[in-house]
């Protein structure tokens, strides 16, 4: 078992900011934007992956071919993400103390990060867990398993952020040494942003390896 915390991903909007492209069809490092974060999951400590699908799902959802991870289809996506949260708290199958709910467009974050959050949730529980970098509230967020419960008992439309907002006093937070909770992809200027960053990674890792090797 790696963990007593399971994630929903939510992949199931229509990325409309981001003009005529799926946003999660973009390439980074090689593979799909999707991909990509699903591969940061599964080599991190989560015990149990959860996809929630609905915009051209089957794109989506060849996307996951041959991945270790359960496919939910959300028909009513387009009433808003906690329709997703919902879907994916309501496939869950795996016991878990808690539910991390993952963006799926944070290209940045790391199996560190996320190990970070399973580990700091699970030795110092907490109801909610928000990660923060330089106090701005980030994602992913874990939530107790007791909420779960609460989410599937009715509260289908309140959203995470109005969840966390009306129960502030439940909120830990985390905060980060880097930016990569905060980090999302919704326009154009981000996914031009990230390249920049990503050459800038490359080349400072050829660099060190120069170094090393003269």
């Amino acid at each position: 078992m790696k963990g007593d915390v399971s994630a929903i991903v939510l992949a199931a909007g229509e990325s409309r900011r981001m003009g005529q492209f799926n946003k999660l069809s973009l390439p980074i490092a090689g593979v799909p934007l999707l991909q990509h974060m699903l591969q940061t999951l599964l080599q991190s400590k989560l015990r149990e992956v959860v996809v929630v699908v609905g915009h051209e799902q089957d794109r989506v959802r060849g996307m996951l071919a041959g991945m270790p991870v359960r496919i939910v289809s959300n028909d009513c996506y387009r009433e808003g993400q906690m329709t997703s949260v919902y879907c994916g708290m309501q496939d869950l199958q795996e016991p878990c103390d808690g539910v991390m709910v993952c963006l799926s467009d944070q290209p940045l974050l790391q199996a560190h990060d996320i190990n970070l959050l399973v580990d700091y949730f699970l030795n110092r529980p907490a109801a909610i867990l928000v990660p923060t970098y330089r106090g701005q509230r980030g994602n992913p967020i874990i939530l107790a398993a007791q909420h779960r419960s609460d989410i599937l008992k009715g509260e289908r439309n309140l959203g995470c952020k109005r969840f966390i907002e009306k129960n502030p006093e439940l909120v830990t937070t985390l905060e980060f040494a880097n930016d990569h909770v905060v980090f999302d992809l919704d326009t154009p200027e981000d996914y031009a942003q990230l390249q920049l960053r990503l050459a800038d990674t490359s080349q400072a890792n050829d660099n060190a390896l120069e170094a090393r090797g003269s």
